[in-house]
């Protein structure tokens, strides 16, 4: 039996560089997966507005469509590469992208509207008739059953 001496800083180096690879490892396949779209998501009586950032886009490569309440985003951030240039870092995404987003309540699809603008993509989704509240006026009676 030998006796192996414990090197408490070797410990935390070691897992500090397994936590590193596990996040740029995620980091990556987020980009890859296409999950990495952020988007903002906010109700009123109305409307859903979902906004979402895409520098780098242009108009013509973002396509946007519904079916059964899913919302989907898709589209392509193109790869910016230089010609006799080595890379020392690259921190941004690129390639294509996809982000689905399932709708609590019916959409008008007919309605929707979708606005880029600086980088910035605005949708505007407005809710069904249906899946509006409703407002039951209530009745002044005489008091008899």
């Amino acid at each position: 039996m030998s006796i192996v001496r414990w090197n408490p800083i070797r410990e935390m180096l070691a897992m500090q560089s397994a936590l590193d690879r596990m996040f740029d490892d995620t980091r990556r396949g987020l980009g890859e997966a296409g999950s990495a779209l952020a988007l903002d998501v906010h109700e009123d009586d109305k409307v859903f507005t979902v906004v979402t950032s895409l520098p780098g886009v242009k108009p013509e490569n973002i396509n946007v469509s519904l079916h059964e309440d899913v919302l989907t985003i898709t589209g392509e951030i193109p790869a910016q590469t230089r010609e006799n240039a080595r890379t020392l870092m690259q921190e941004r995404v690129y390639g294509k992208f996809t982000r689905s987003l399932r709708l609590p309540q019916a959409v008008n699809s007919g309605a929707v509207e979708a606005v880029f603008d600086n980088g910035v993509l605005t949708l505007t989704l407005p809710k069904t008739e249906e899946a509006q509240p409703k407002q039951i006026p209530v009745k002044v009676g005489n008091g008899k059953r």
